[in-house]
């Protein structure tokens, strides 16, 4: 064979063997693409954890009343273990002592008051009251305000905190004939207000109760 032909095989055995490794370079990149890719697609396509539900302890002072929801839990007695709402009278109802008075005691009083009836039907009960929905600590503002409404109370709170609560006065707003409706064994009675009065230090600020609703005329 001449040497000139031998030259030209070489060249192409060379060109054959490149373009062999940069198809197979490719062929490598494209598959490390898609199992990126396909990696990439599967931690999309996962639903993201859902986060730990926040568990609010009980507050062992708080006063139960009426339209709270009351959770009653009887250890390894999942018949009697239920949601209990608490009714206008005040009372709820549970399987084998059936009605019992819930409003006005805390929750550790009310866990002893249906420990001591389960007491005739199961030997030693356990038991455990939550407040899943505290609804009774609540208060209205209606009339010439900002945002009327009712609003919870979740600690001492006096009407210039209620009225603040509210977003302030409306322009008409006669600040003067302020009142507070009040709930009580005797009926509703009437509070009479005036906010001047109040804010200039010459009368005392008025603590708000449960239920209470502020008229602002």
């Amino acid at each position: 064979m001449c040497q000139s032909k031998v030259t030209s095989l070489f060249i192409l055995v060379i060109a054959a063997a490149l373009i062999a490794g940069v198809a197979g370079a490719q062929a490598s990149n494209a598959r490390n693409n898609n199992g990126s890719n396909s990696r990439g697609n599967d931690k999309a396509s996962r639903p993201a954890a859902s986060p730990a539900p926040v568990v609010v302890p009980t507050d062992p002072e708080y006063i139960i009343g009426p339209d709270d929801v009351l959770t009653v839990n009887v250890w390894k007695e999942p018949d009697l273990s239920r949601s209990a709402p608490v009714r206008p009278d005040g009372k709820i109802t549970l399987p084998l002592i059936g009605d019992i008075e819930a409003s006005g005691a805390t929750p550790i009083r009310l866990q002893a008051k249906i420990e001591k009836g389960l007491a005739e039907f199961i030997s030693k009960p356990s038991v455990t009251v939550i407040v899943q929905e505290a609804r009774s600590h609540r208060f209205n503002i209606i009339g010439e305000v900002q945002r009327p409404g009712t609003y919870a109370i979740s600690g001492p709170m006096t009407l210039l905190d209620a009225i603040a609560l509210a977003g302030g006065f409306r322009e008409w707003a006669k600040s003067n004939n302020i009142y507070i409706l009040r709930p009580g064994p005797k009926g509703q009675q009437r509070i009479p207000v005036n906010y001047k009065e109040i804010i200039k230090g010459k009368a005392a600020d008025i603590p708000l109760k449960i239920r209470d609703t502020v008229v602002v005329p």
